[in-house]
């Protein structure tokens, strides 16, 4: 038997201008995907609801990535793509398995010699650092750096060290409500002439990115506050 293919399927980064984001074929594979394994659920179902309004919910069937045990349930949920059926992938923002436990998903999907269909659409991290004018040549993303702050301006320092030895530009991201405070820790942890470039609201309507060095940030005022933001810096 054939088995079905995995569609790596992109949702939006906040918002509904799908028409300005998702080329057609995004809609084709929803139309014709019934089986879907996600991140949440509820996001899910409403951004699909969103690119093919006419496909009736009752026809679904989704799995839901558990957020404790993310390896939990996954070769149970692909068994649909063993038995010949397509199905599709979806984070709950941007793409799946990118900064996703989708990945996890992917992966058991090559094991069983799946077909793996990756579908364009946007990436905060990749937006936010085309739009930096850093070095896109050696960069790294850290995902979520430490929480203490004794940590976190070890961290910052030992990653302005890498950046300044191997012209790496570093890029991680922070819950959106701790945005402030991080940002406080990068102005007083990192050198006066190391560039900070940070991308806000990426794809919607109240986007802004700016590159400056942390001296320049010194003397700029910025909202941050629970806005999805992407950091990045490198050292002079």
């Amino acid at each position: 038997m054939k088995k079905g293919t995995l569609y790596l399927i992109p949702t939006t980064l906040g918002g509904n201008n799908i028409q300005d984001i998702f080329p057609p074929l995004i809609k084709k594979v929803i139309e014709q995907t019934d089986d879907y394994i996600v991140e949440n659920e509820k996001s899910a179902r409403k951004f699909i609801k969103l690119i093919a309004p006419e496909k009736k919910q009752s026809e679904l069937h989704i799995e839901q990535l558990d957020k404790h045990d993310k390896q939990k349930g996954i070769s149970d949920f692909i068994k649909p793509l063993i038995n010949g059926k397509n199905m599709g992938l979806l984070s709950e923002a941007g793409l799946p398995a990118i900064a996703d436990p989708g990945s996890l998903v992917v992966k058991e999907a090559h094991k069983n010699g799946i077909t793996v269909k990756p579908l364009v659409g946007p990436s905060s991290l990749l937006l936010a650092l085309m739009a930096s004018g850093l070095n896109g040549q050696e960069f790294a993303f850290h995902g979520y750096l430490p929480k203490e702050s004794g940590e976190l301006k070890r961290k910052l320092r030992l990653l302005e060290n890498e950046s300044a030895k191997h012209n790496r530009t570093q890029l991680f991201i922070e819950t959106p409500y701790r945005n402030p405070k991080l940002f406080e820790t990068l102005l007083k942890s990192l050198k006066p002439d190391t560039f900070l470039s940070i991308g806000i609201d990426l794809s919607l309507p109240t986007e802004e990115i700016h590159t400056l060095t942390i001296r320049e940030w010194k003397k700029k005022k910025i909202d941050l506050h629970k806005r999805p933001a992407v950091f990045i810096f490198q050292a002079s």
